[in-house]
């Protein structure tokens, strides 16, 4: 590992903890709603009922602790402190597996699968399931950096990626990713093809002009391409807002902890896996953890400023990859392809599989079943730790 990667863990001060409760106190609400549904955004009494849960019942160090039991790293990539875990599998010859979230997500997303990831024959797998896992936090993100000047999109985080890698001893890996994850990692498979053994997506972007171009759409690709069509209209204004005016969102959001919750909070009740409340899909806890991850590093407008950095460039030109891909898709995922779809963008495709349940935040919502899927997905790749390899051995 490079000299420039130092030890990392995180600390949250008491002065904060009693800031963030005097301002959940002081909250200044609006009226309910005046609709009985989750229509004109999150429900008044929920948001009440989690800032109160929040403020006294939760505990305010969880977050720390969780993230303490998995050794974590900062390096400087191209002038910015870059956070991750870094968890190396007990099985010496493991594949490298970078891990990346997006938006509203965090490195919380995968701590439930870090264990099964790194340490597969102690978890139901096989010594050849074994990955050594990389964690990092997305530029203006969690605990890295905050970028103080414009330019870093996602193809300059993939770049950052790859320095990452090779920072932490790896010349080449697999990778990961939903969201701006999936969108990251599909640009490792085209920018840095020589580096990248595969990747895995539970998130992807295909062209619809594309799959119209296929003819004869399933009845399936017709309900695949009505959500999309339905979550355009109805539920992107959060990208609208972040993509044109991040810095005028970012001043109601650091300020007020109940913003950032209601702000993020809807996101779980409309992409996860539920039958009506988020907590169906993922605990109140693990919500907060995540809250907790952009109140303490006030990261409303620096995360927001991902959306904003490629709303005036062709980001969704569908560059195709040039390295093997394997797709799960989770069926509450925001936009869903089907095998010929995604093959589109993704001519190497060596694993396509729907799953049954899960949704938006997949390693959050259904752990055992992202694992299950990732392991799968590089075994049908090839991209697999040689046998007999535990350490010491």
């Amino acid at each position: 590992m490079s000299a420039d990667v130092v030890p990392f863990h995180v600390e949250i001060d008491e002065r904060e903890v009693a800031d963030l409760r005097d301002r959940l106190r002081r909250t200044r609400w609006p009226e309910r709603e005046t609709v009985d549904d989750w229509s004109q955004g999150v429900p008044l009494g929920y948001v009440r009922e989690l800032a109160e849960h929040w403020c006294e019942a939760y505990d305010m160090n969880r977050l720390a602790d969780r993230l303490g039991r998995h050794p974590q790293v900062r390096t400087v990539i191209d002038g910015l402190d870059i956070h991750a875990l870094h968890v190396r599998s007990p099985h010496a010859d493991a594949v490298p597996l970078l891990l990346t979230h997006g938006w509203p997500g965090s490195v919380v997303e995968f701590l439930e699968c870090v264990e099964p990831l790194t340490d597969p024959t102690a978890h139901g797998g096989d010594a050849a399931d074994a990955f050594h896992v990389v964690i990092p936090s997305l530029p203006g993100y969690g605990f890295s950096g905050k970028p103080d000047r414009a330019g870093w999109d996602a193809e300059r985080t993939a770049r950052a990626w790859c320095t990452l890698m090779e920072r932490l001893g790896y010349e080449r890996f697999a990778a990961q990713g939903g969201d701006w994850g999936g969108v990251i990692t599909t640009a490792l498979g085209y920018l840095a093809p020589e580096r990248v053994l595969g990747i895995h997506l539970n998130s992807a972007l295909a062209s619809a002009e594309a799959l119209l171009a296929l003819g004869d759409l399933t009845p399936e690709e017709q309900a695949d391409l009505a959500g999309v069509q339905a979550f355009q209209a109805a539920e992107s204004g959060y990208a609208a807002i972040q993509g044109t005016k991040p810095q005028t969102l970012g001043y109601g959001l650091a300020d007020s902890p109940a913003g950032q919750l209601a702000w993020i909070v809807e996101k779980f009740h409309a992409w996860t896996d539920n039958d009506g409340h988020p907590e169906q899909a993922v605990s109140r806890d693990a919500i907060l953890d995540d809250v907790m991850v952009y109140w303490l590093n006030g990261a409303a407008a620096s995360s927001a400023r991902l959306y904003w950095e490629v709303s005036d460039r062709p980001w969704r030109d569908f560059t195709p990859t040039a390295v093997p891909v394997a797709y799960s898709v989770f069926p509450k995922e925001i936009v869903r392809l089907s095998e010929r779809w995604a093959r589109t963008r993704y001519p190497d495709l060596g694993y396509y599989r729907r799953v049954p349940r899960g949704g938006h935040f997949a390693a959050l919502e259904e752990p055992d079943l992202f694992v299950a899927e990732v392991r799968a997905g590089f075994a049908a790749l090839g991209v697999t730790a040689r046998p007999a390899t535990a350490a010491g051995a």
